[in-house]
């Protein structure tokens, strides 16, 4: 989780594409190199990596799979994942935002869907809004709306709980949540690349999910305190959608101490891909390294740019 606060984009225009130098994988020029080759992605910056056969739920590369590091606002896929499960879940149920959303986002410096105070957001548009410009304000507005207890502290507070409960439940054994966005005041919110691909694994099986998280913009409308109609413009964080063939999601995040982490997918001819990233001076550069490598392919990519005042998550 980037602790530089990002607006919501107030304006609506074509974002800026900036070009850069497509990576290309060698061809193996004999069998001995060829054996190289298959073994996995080179020169991958990232200290924690996995892939992921979605299909067949099957490791495709590995590194340092099982070592646990801080994964910043990657977490907020966990967020979503105990929203979207809840029994009975209505995605249209309206959401007023409160004045303690603004103010926390503010104390913590954390990213924010830019959310004003009286408006009334659906449930989906709130998931639009963490999942997107990665809002910390909107992952309070979750949770406090899905936690238990008589307080905002105590709802979010029981909601967190509720994502570990749902980190057990999906067997990811190493992994352990002490906030609800990834600004985690305590030190022990933590995951391992095995078990964010879990996740994400899961994640993708939502329908609702899948539909946000590969929509590289929206525009948002709800009824604000004064009886108006405010618009929400959120970009996408994640550079891989709009620029990789095939991307479709899934979360970006960034910290001091997490370094540059990423959650991604990619589909082509029905087969889809989920890759993680823990700490990557060069999270975009060895994702496209890593997708190109499980789906044997050479991608030419210009990497699109984040339109000015979007969250530099």
């Amino acid at each position: 989780m980037e602790r530089r606060g990002g607006m919501a984009i107030r304006r609506w225009g074509t974002a800026v594409i900036a070009s850069a130098a497509a990576l290309t994988v060698a061809v193996p020029a004999n069998a001995a190199q060829a054996t190289e080759a298959r073994s996995g992605p080179t020169e991958v910056s990232a200290k924690g990596a996995y892939l992921l056969d979605n299909n067949t739920n099957k490791e495709l590369w590995a590194k340092a799979a099982d070592t646990k590091r801080p994964m910043a606002s990657t977490t907020k896929l966990m967020t979503a994942v105990v929203v979207l499960d809840t029994r009975g879940l209505e995605l249209g149920k309206k959401v007023t935002v409160k004045q303690s959303y603004i103010d926390y986002t503010a104390r913590v410096g954390g990213s924010k869907a830019d959310l004003q105070k009286g408006d009334k957001l659906t449930v989906k548009q709130l998931l639009y809004g963490l999942l997107l410009p990665s809002g910390c304000d909107a992952a309070m507005a979750l949770a406090d709306t899905f936690g238990t207890g008589d307080t905002t502290a105590k709802r979010t507070k029981s909601f967190i709980a509720q994502m570990n409960k749902k980190a057990s439940a999906l067997g990811m054994t190493k992994s352990h949540y002490d906030t609800f966005d990834g600004i985690s005041e305590g030190g022990q919110n933590y995951t391992t690349p095995r078990d964010m691909a879990k996740l994400a694994r899961h994640a993708l099986g939502n329908s609702t999910l899948g539909t946000v998280v590969k929509s590289v913009d929206t525009i948002q409308k709800a009824p604000a305190a004064n009886g108006r109609t405010r618009t929400y413009y959120w970009n996408n964080t994640n550079r891989l959608l709009g620029s990789y063939s095939g991307a479709i999601g899934i979360k970006t995040g960034t910290g001091t101490a997490p370094g540059r982490c990423l959650v991604f997918a990619a589909k082509r001819d029905g087969r889809t891909v989920v890759g993680v990233i823990l700490n990557a001076p060069k999270r975009y550069p060895d994702a496209k390294k890593m997708l190109d490598w499980a789906f044997r392919s050479h991608t030419k990519v210009t990497w699109r740019q984040l339109p000015k005042g979007t969250p530099q998550d």
